[in-house]
């Protein structure tokens, strides 16, 4: 049978995975670590056995296992997150990732190594694992500490330095001899960025919508099949446009993180999410050839050291930057050591192209292997380590840390003061996000007018139909955001000419020559900055002149409209992106901050599916006289309820936040997840109806509903009364039974048997005969 070799090779995948991974989950450590144990142990590199056949088609099952995982890790990062951290913290990821390819820079004069082979070991070493990093603080009970909010943060916003890296050392594998690719480097970086606000934008109009529709009009089974498809078609397109599959699909989780569907698409795409990234990592433990491994033990272990020598001081150095206290980002620059899942993607990348020597791939596996065993023992004493440095450090570092913070602190009382720079912040952010948008349209669409005369022909309707068309619609496109570039310009050139000219004695009329001024220079620059990018060969130079023509007769026509539009779209985004930004920032909320004095903390656990709990209110729990701990929030289905009263309930899958002494909350946490042998099927499938005759002896006739009280003592619902060839539909508890009424009975099958018999009682108790 076609294909069977495939589902052999994926069932014994699975299932050496599963139980690896259930061992490496045992003994404290991460399941990737037993995926890439797994994949060593299957695959083609470690004789006498050969447990997969169709290397080709895992490798396929991979790519998908791939665009899953990029697509959950773009779901924990959502624009507004990026925005509640703050650039401060953007900032300190970035100039972080700085220092340490100047640090690997210095390893690889040392090893030897090509500046190529550098700038590879440097994409692997700038990225930590988020999936790791979020096990470890959960497993350690240390996730709501300042230094470890900080610590996710990071990890987080390393994903999009990853992004980046991905984009630059795939410009570098095409750049010929692997040399010098600098203008390559930064005309890459500049379209990456065009197609990532690009897409961005239309994806936030686009996706939101799409869900809404979706959820008024289709079931779970559709929706889940439109997502789907979107994931593919993005990824798809992101790798037509020259980028990785992992950049389409991680761009369409940061998009769908901005929606209110977002908990219900992880619920859905989850478990297909953990087999097929089960599938990818186990695929890059089958590439791994452990006598490779073995011959460079040496190395391996070395730059083990030095990463944890060399993130750590990193991190710690960009947080302080930004005016972290010295503890907190040396225990946070600590926490985020441990190597994963895009160093193998950027290791499997440079060995394919063959730009590095294949003993890469290797390292970064071992590398991986050795800082996540290392990671809970570091986590957990992360405050002792950070405690002995600071207390190492000379005087005159404590001194001058003291100082810069103080002169951080009075720029940012200055910059809040700074009313010109309040003022015009957001039009350049605007102008910034506009121009990118319009570079990333222009930049593409060579490739779409290909496509569309490939689908339509070259001379659908009359000669060069589709190309007088389509260049006419983009036009008619890149009017509105163009349009607003200029009027936020204006509206710059009006605020500047202001400032500068104030007090002036001849400022009346130098203010409008300003204006005028630093209008012409904008519309220079906006000239030469789209007829870089505009079409000239050939006939393509009058396609742009006829579509220009005519986009210029609509804007002269339907201005205000435009101006309306575009609006609308704005206050659209801007909705998107303000939703919820009165949240507290994770990094910055009271509680975060430092009370070893109390010995306090928090944890959280997520209850599993047959706890014991559920269906217990917190008053019958009692956590607090058991325990001595508290239960200071629940999060079900993405909704916060803060300081829940006794009287709340607990259900299968509630993330409760636990307050309380470190083993106060162990005690509590291991009794939340306490599983119940007794837990069996819900009867939800079996409810039904049935229509009971009441006989004239029933103890029941005379009572009314409410008397009766079926719902309370017998566990059954009366939907319907029928009397006299009369029906009477949700009968109010004042209507008396009467001898013959045929009473719709809702309940589980049990539940309405013995309601039954109950009523053919007798008064006296004894059964009726049948």
């Amino acid at each position: 049978m076609q294909g069977v070799d495939f589902i052999q090779d994926l069932a014994v995948i699975l299932t050496v995975a599963g139980v690896v991974g259930w061992l490496c989950q045992r003994a404290g450590l991460s399941v990737v670590v037993g995926y890439l144990a797994a994949g060593i142990v299957v695959g083609p590199h470690t004789p006498p056995f050969t447990f997969v056949s169709d290397v080709v088609r895992i490798d396929t099952a991979a790519q998908v296992g791939l665009v899953f995982l990029m697509f959950s890790i773009g779901l924990q990062l959502s624009i507004r997150r990026l925005r509640r951290m703050g650039p401060g913290l953007l900032l300190a990821v970035f100039a972080g990732a700085g220092l340490l390819y100047y640090l690997v820079r210095g390893l690889g004069v040392a090893l030897g190594l090509g500046s190529t082979e550098v700038l590879f070991l440097a994409g692997m070493l700038m990225v930590s694992s988020s999936a790791i990093i979020s096990k470890v603080l959960h497993e350690t009970g240390s996730s709501h500490e300042r230094s470890s909010q900080l610590a996710m943060g990071v990890t987080v916003l390393e994903d999009v330095v990853a992004v980046v890296m991905l984009t630059v050392l795939n410009s570098l594998i095409h750049v010929e001899g692997g040399g010098d690719g600098g203008a390559a480097v930064f005309e890459t970086l500049g379209l990456f960025g065009a197609f990532v606000v690009f897409a961005g934008i239309g994806g936030l109009l686009l996706v939101p919508w799409m869900l809404r529709k979706m959820s008024f009009e289709a079931d779970e089974e559709l929706q889940t099949l439109g997502i789907g498809a979107l994931l593919f078609a993005l990824a798809l397109l992101a790798y037509k446009a020259g980028y990785s599959l992992a950049l389409g699909a991680f761009l369409l989780g940061t998009i769908v993180a901005e929606t209110p569907h977002r908990h219900q698409i992880e619920r859905t795409f989850g478990g297909m999410k953990d087999i097929f990234s089960a599938v990818f990592f186990v695929a890059i433990g089958m590439q791994i050839d452990l006598r490779l491994l073995a011959d460079s033990w040496l190395m391996v272990v070395g730059v083990t050291v030095f990463t944890l020598i060399a993130r750590t001081l990193a991190v710690s150095t960009g947080l302080t930057l930004i005016g972290t206290p010295a503890k907190d980002a040396l225990r946070a620059g600590i926490t985020v050591t441990p190597i994963g899942e895009f160093s193998f993607i950027i290791a499997q990348m440079g060995v394919l192209a063959q730009v590095i020597d294949p003993k890469f791939y290797p390292m970064a596996v071992g590398l991986s292997l050795l800082t996540s065993l290392l990671a809970p023992l570091l986590t957990r004493n992360s405050g002792a380590i950070a405690s002995r440095v600071l207390a190492a450090q000379p005087r005159w570092l404590h001194v001058w840390l003291e100082y810069y913070q103080d002169w951080l602190e009075r720029m940012r009382a200055r910059q809040k003061r700074n009313l010109l720079w309040q003022l015009s912040r957001k039009r350049f952010i605007q102008i910034g996000v506009e121009v990118l948008f319009v570079t990333g349209l222009l930049t593409f669409a060579g490739p779409l007018l290909e496509m569309v005369e490939e689908w339509l022909g070259a001379n659908w309707l009359f000669p060069g139909g589709p190309k007088v068309i389509f260049w006419i619609g983009m036009c008619l496109v890149i009017v509105l955001p163009l349009l607003a570039v200029w009027r936020n310009i204006g509206a710059l050139a009006l605020l500047y000419a202001q400032v500068s000219t104030q007090g002036h004695p001849r400022a009346s009329r130098l203010a409008p020559l300003v204006e005028t001024g630093i209008r012409a220079v904008a519309a220079v620059a906006m000239f030469i900055w789209l007829s870089s990018f505009l079409p000239s060969e050939g006939q393509a130079r009058w396609f742009y002149l006829g579509s220009a023509l005519v986009v210029a007769a609509a804007l002269l026509l339907l201005r205000r409209k435009l101006v309306y539009w575009h609006s609308e779209l704005e206050v659209e985004l801007q909705g998107l992106l303000e939703q919820g930004d009165a949240r507290m920032s994770v990094t910055n909320a009271p509680w975060l901050r430092p009370h070893d004095e109390w010995r306090m903390s928090m944890t959280d656990c997520v209850l599993p599916d047959l706890a014991a709990c559920q269906g217990k209110s917190l008053a019958e729990l009692d956590l607090r006289a058991r325990f001595g701990c508290t239960v200071a929030g629940i999060e079900r289905q993405g909704y916060m309820i803060s300081l829940p009263g006794p009287e709340s309930v607990l259900y299968a899958r509630d993330k409760v936040l636990l307050l309380g002494a470190p083993e106060q909350l162990a005690a509590g946490k291991a009794f939340l997840n306490q599983i119940s042998s007794g837990a069996g099927s819900s009867d939800f499938d079996e409810v039904g109806m049935e229509a009971i005759n009441v006989p004239a002896w029933s103890r029941a006739v005379g009572v009314t509903l409410r008397e009766l009280s079926p719902t309370q003592n017998h566990g059954v619902q009366i939907a319907g009364v029928h009397r006299a060839g009369q029906r009477l539909l949700s009968p109010g508890g004042g209507e008396m039974v009467r001898a013959g009424d045929d009473l719709l009975a809702l309940g589980t099958p049990a539940a309405v048997r013995g309601f039954k018999d109950w009523l053919r009682e007798k008064a006296n108790g004894e059964a009726a005969a049948e």
